[in-house]
């Protein structure tokens, strides 16, 4: 394996540990350790949850911050990312869980509103494309937040609004969409999300990750009835297409957030395709002889549209060797060569203290790389 070898380094975040950017740093350090003149390319991604304002920035994106209401009305610095007319707008940075204080959750009542204000400031700065990346979230609201502040009206039998939140629609009497910002009839939406769940039911949004925000059993009973009844409103209020795309794949990503969008109009494609288009991978995938993706966990999940089965399936079918790196590695190898991964290192491969892994991300990556370089670029 003499011949010049160029790398792309296409990996997510390592959660709780390193940023893409952080990942594709320290993998290129690796690298150039063993072998100094490799010649590297760098395009962190992700797959529409958090860190995708982030991958597109890195790609070369404009990043716009604003403030908007977080997921219990506080107000929090959000960012979009913009390049000529195309915008990547991330709910997480207005409406994720990690806008929400340490150790608060609030399934019934934390609201989309602020994520609905990011997509009004990339309309304000002239996009005609947005790719609104979904996951991440404290909110199972439906949308409703976000609808709200795209011009929305949903109110209680006294014609009061009502409260925010997925609890909140228990009071919905009418919705009333006859005020929502006419701009997004002319733009082209994105829904991108790795999820495609629908919207409720045993495999809807409260019922599959409402735990993960804090929802009690019976909290995820309230909420599946406040976003079925929510649906039914609205069915009265834009007729049947309301109930179809309850039941569509991506209606229940983040919280149910899909359904809004695709209320509005937008196509639902699976995050990490749309990132790699928005990102520029077909370009650089063929400049690559080697491609190095990963992220924190390459577990089950991983095959099911998470940035590393995107990447691996993409580099496959242009015929690239690819490789993975990760912090935990829990798939077989006839898994991972499924999926069109050759070989996966884990931090845990020169580090067997998982602790220590967690804490010492940086370095230990570095040295996994090092070892990368000596199988494949020596």
């Amino acid at each position: 394996m003499n011949e010049t070898r160029r790398v792309l380094i296409a990996a997510d975040k390592f959660k709780g540990s390193l940023t893409a950017v952080q990942v594709a740093e320290r993998v290129t350090a690796g690298l150039r350790r063993v072998v100094p003149g490799v010649e590297v390319e760098a395009l962190p991604v992700a797959d529409g949850g958090d860190g995708t304002v982030d991958a597109a920035v890195a790609a070369g994106f404009e990043r716009r911050e604003i403030r908007v209401a977080g997921p219990l009305g506080q107000e929090v610095t959000a960012a979009f990312a913009l390049r000529g007319d195309t915008a990547v707008v991330e709910m997480a940075e207005a409406s994720g869980l990690q806008r929400l204080p340490a150790g608060v959750f609030a399934p019934l009542t934390s609201s989309t509103y602020g994520s609905g204000e990011l997509l009004r400031a990339a309309l304000d700065a002239g996009a005609r494309t947005i790719v609104f990346g979904v996951g991440g979230s404290a909110t199972t609201d439906g949308g409703a937040g976000m609808l709200t502040a795209l011009g929305a009206r949903f109110l209680d039998a006294d014609g009061e609004p009502v409260p925010p939140g997925g609890g909140g629609l228990a009071e919905l009497a009418r919705a009333d969409l006859s005020g929502l910002d006419a701009r997004l009839s002319e733009v082209e939406l994105v829904l991108a999300s790795d999820v495609d769940n629908p919207l409720t039911g045993p495999k809807g949004a409260p019922a599959v990750y409402g735990p993960q925000k804090g929802a009690s059993p019976d909290d995820v009973a309230t909420l599946d009835a406040a976003l079925a009844h929510f649906a039914k409103v609205l069915e009265a209020a834009v007729g049947p297409r309301a109930a179809e795309h309850a039941a569509a794949p991506g209606a229940g990503a983040a919280g149910g957030i899909g359904y809004g969008a695709l209320l509005l109009g937008a196509r639902f494609r699976p995050g990490i395709e749309v990132m790699l288009d928005v990102l520029g991978f077909a370009p650089a995938l063929e400049r690559a002889s080697l491609v190095i993706t990963g992220e924190g966990s390459l577990d089950e999940q991983t095959l099911h549209g998470k940035a590393p089965a995107g990447v691996a399936a993409a580099a496959r079918a242009a015929g690239k060797e690819v490789v993975a790196v990760c912090g935990r590695l829990a798939l077989p190898e006839e898994a991972l060569l499924r999926a069109g991964i050759g070989r996966a290192y884990p931090l845990t491969s020169v580090e067997p203290d998982v602790a220590k892994c967690i804490a010492d991300a940086g370095p230990i990556l570095e040295r996994v790389a090092a070892r990368i370089a000596g199988d494949y670029l020596g």
